[in-house]
């Protein structure tokens, strides 16, 4: 198993706003990512591909990420200006002990970074945007369009066209969804999207001193890349590079030339390589036999030896009859995946059940995320959460996370709370459910 812990949130205060960040390694230099419209510095370590893409980051620098005031964990504020954007930006720095940075904007937030760099130079080592603009795209009646277009707020909709690799895969879409709940109300959002029409900082880029970097996808659907050319040529001696793919987010795709890219400019070199290791979007199952020891020691070898072949057998059956993956067997419990959170969960009630008819009680913990394809093995922080999951249930009890609940909304499985917990190696308060047959 994987037994990478995800990065603390911490708050930094700018004026009288908490804003809220993570720090991701230890490296010789400090990367500050400036967020877009939507961010969430937890939950994004829930979709595929951005913890990775952090980790990979963190090989050679020090990965600051933070929410915007007025979205994510930040304290929600009214729309904040480009002004209040550049002091969150110190305030986060501060908080940091980061005296000096490359500074990595996204979409809208490559604007607020130029800004910064050109107000700030002594402040910041490089520039790097992604995805960004100097002059707003929108036009004509934005503000219909955009009222309109928030009344399907929190069902993915809106962020479609912003991911459309992963509305095509399994549960895509209610990741996207997800994300946009938890970054802002539909209120903030518009806000800040009518704010953000107001974007227009090209009187300034001539004055942008520091080393700039311009990355953008050839066919983001989102942002043309006719703004990133823009973009670049308008700051003094700015690279630019296109990738292929249609993805405005950063972290998705084929990344590693666009890791590469980065680490070069960044360190001069690209002496860090990625293992290849594939990632898929993935419901973790983990079950455990209850007080197996004592048991053990009351059968005797041979007696538990058997009684542990007839649990193997019949989790082999039922989770293939579920459509999931047999990972391994734990000793006394099984690692299993699936592409289903429902599946899962049925599959994890009815282990459950025929367990303990040939008298092995058992508790089971579930959890959907990213996973790591090693081999024969899985990793990852999803595999690493649904353990902590587990460790919290009770005999014939199967406990999920919330966001298992979320995604399967709507499947007529029943859900009983159990409170929040601190799980072991993992920030903040989980809230957990037991599923009912």
């Amino acid at each position: 198993m994987n037994d990478f812990v995800l990065p603390a949130t911490r708050y930094a205060l700018s004026g009288d706003v908490s804003v809220a960040y993570q720090v991701m390694g230890d490296g010789p230099i400090d990367l500050v990512m400036v967020p877009g419209v939507v961010s969430h510095v937890e939950f994004f370590h829930e979709t595929p591909g951005y913890t990775a893409f952090l980790r990979r980051l963190a090989t050679f620098t020090r990965v600051i990420t933070f929410d915007k005031r007025g979205q994510g964990l930040s304290d929600r504020v009214s729309a904040p200006s480009l002004e209040e954007r550049m002091d969150d930006v110190r305030a986060v720095m501060d908080a940091a002990g980061s005296k000096r940075a490359v500074l990595m904007g996204f979409s809208e937030g490559c604007a607020m970074s130029a800004l910064f760099a050109a107000t700030y130079p002594e402040r910041v080592e490089k520039l790097l945007l992604f995805g960004g603009f100097a002059l707003s795209t929108m036009t004509g009646d934005f503000e219909a369009r955009t009222t309109e277009r928030l009344k399907s707020w929190g069902t993915g909709e809106a962020l479609k066209e912003g991911w459309p690799s992963l509305v095509a895969k399994p549960h895509g879409i209610d990741v996207l969804a997800k994300m946009e709940r938890l970054s802002a109300s539909p209120g903030a959002i518009k806000a800040a999207t009518l704010l953000n029409a107001q974007i227009d900082v090209r009187p300034i880029l001539s004055s942008i001193r520091v080393p700039t970097l311009v990355l953008h996808r050839r066919a983001d659907l989102m942002v043309p890349v006719a703004a990133g050319h823009a973009l670049a040529r308008q700051i003094p001696d700015a690279k630019f590079i296109e990738y292929d793919g249609e993805d405005h987010i950063f972290w998705t795709g084929d990344v590693e030339a666009f890791l590469g890219d980065i680490e070069e400019f960044v360190t001069g070199s690209r002496d860090h390589s990625s293992s290849e290791i594939e990632r898929v979007l993935a419901t973790v199952l983990f079950t455990d036999l209850v007080d197996s020891t004592r048991r053990a020691a009351d059968m005797g070898d041979q007696a538990w030896r058997r009684m542990l072949d007839n649990h193997d057998r019949v989790a082999r059956q039922t989770v293939e009859k579920f459509r999931g993956q047999l990972i391994k067997s734990t000793g006394d419990g099984i690692l299993a995946t699936f592409d289903g959170p429902g599946r899962a969960i049925r599959c994890a009630l009815a282990f459950s059940a025929a367990a303990g008819q040939i008298g092995l009680p058992l508790r089971a913990g579930l959890h959907t995320g990213e996973i790591e394809l090693r081999d024969r093995d899985v990793g990852g922080i999803a595999v690493h959460a649904a353990a902590r999951v587990m460790a919290q249930a009770q005999a014939n009890e199967v406990l999920v996370s919330r966001v298992v609940t979320d995604l399967v909304a709507g499947a007529g499985l029943k859900f009983a709370e159990r409170g929040s917990h601190e799980l072991k190696g993992i920030p903040g308060k989980w809230d957990l459910f037991a599923a009912q047959a």
